[in-house]
């Protein structure tokens, strides 16, 4: 069986990490991965591949800074000549970023099976270029691989089941890989007692508003907590490009290993990104999140992750209240440990 993987954004390659290493363990798979280069910034993009021991990828399609339709229409443009050139039996596509949905039409227009690891998400905001994305992604795949009960229950409610596919719960890909890196990072930050902060949702970057009162309320945090901020790239360049200033000096963009030490110090921590939410459950740290819905319901419904939007006071008074306060829970939310494995699995029992 020959698995073509699209990859394009920092969390696709967490996730990527984890089933590739399954793929390279068995025999009778080969796997061809294509980078769309979506995020192209070293530190946001080759450094992954670099500490995280993944393949080098076989094509790179430099494709980034483009508005959503050209971005998106030069990679399929891109991906309809790989796929032909390779032939695969399936594409493997990971989230809900415009390489995941690049990849997805590309792949069904030429026919060719189509796997969606990360199905079944939703957030109900079509405002968000991703939920849109994971939506259009859903709809045309084969295989839905769902990291947990309520991803399944969501496909369930919008008709799945009528639909020619096989949908599946075999956990959280990204828990396997922070299960495997959390035992190998050694990174030890020399700040104590603060809180991670990572901010580059496109709703909360583009938006002048939103973003000057985020930057506000965590300035006021910043006068009480310290704070760890690896910038990302377009967050600099928006704060830079409205005037917005920060009362305190970010750091750069991190690697995955550095991340993960960063996460287990953290007393705190404060996002818009949707993997870090998990990740913070993943290591018993309290979440406070800066978007006004989430695709990780179970994380609000049990408590561990507090939806604050860009509400002042409720990021200081969720801040302010669970901080340095640590998660003690039995949940497996997210699985076992081994969803990369059940996937192959199904791969290799309906393809061959």
């Amino acid at each position: 069986m020959k698995i073509l993987t699209v990859l394009g954004a920092r969390p696709q390659f967490i996730k990527a990490a984890a089933v590739s290493r399954v793929i390279r363990s068995r025999g009778g798979i080969t796997e061809k991965i294509v980078h769309t280069g979506q995020h192209f910034d070293k530190k946001m993009s080759q450094v992954f591949f670099d500490e995280m021991d993944i393949p080098t990828p076989d094509y790179e399609l430099n494709i980034n800074s483009l508005s959503h339709g050209a971005m998106t229409g030069r990679m399929i443009e891109g991906l309809e000549e790989i796929i032909i050139q390779e032939k695969p039996d399936v594409v493997l596509v990971y989230g809900d970023t415009n390489s995941t949905l690049a990849g997805a039409i590309a792949a069904t227009k030429l026919q060719v099976k189509l796997a969606h690891v990360e199905a079944g998400l939703r957030s109900y905001n079509m405002a968000m270029p991703e939920e849109v994305n994971r939506i259009l992604t859903d709809r045309v795949s084969n295989f839905l691989f769902c990291p947990t009960a309520t991803a399944v229950r969501n496909l369930q409610k919008e008709g799945f089941n009528a639909f020619s596919c096989i949908i599946t719960n075999p956990g959280d890909v990204m828990y396997d890989s922070l299960l495997y890196y959390a035992a190998r990072s050694n990174y030890q930050p020399t700040t104590k007692n603060y809180i991670l902060l990572t901010l580059h949702r496109q709703e909360n970057t583009d938006n002048p508003q939103r973003l000057q009162t985020i930057v506000e309320a965590i300035n006021m945090l910043a006068e009480k907590f310290a704070i760890v901020f690896p910038i990302h790239p377009r967050t600099q360049k928006k704060l830079t490009e409205w005037g917005i200033k920060l009362s305190f000096n970010p750091v750069e963009p991190v690697g995955y290993l550095e991340m993960i030490g960063l996460l287990k110090g953290a007393s705190l921590v404060l996002t818009d990104s949707g993997g870090l939410q998990k990740e913070a459950y993943m290591l018993n740290k309290y979440c406070v999140t800066l978007r006004d819905e989430t695709e990780w319901l179970e994380l609000v419904e049990g408590g561990y992750n507090f939806l604050a939007g860009t509400d002042p006071n409720k990021i200081l008074e969720f801040a302010g209240s669970y901080f340095a306060k640590e998660i003690n829970s039995n949940d497996l939310l997210y699985g076992d440990g081994h969803a990369s494995e059940k996937i192959c699995d199904t791969l290799i029992t309906h393809i061959g």
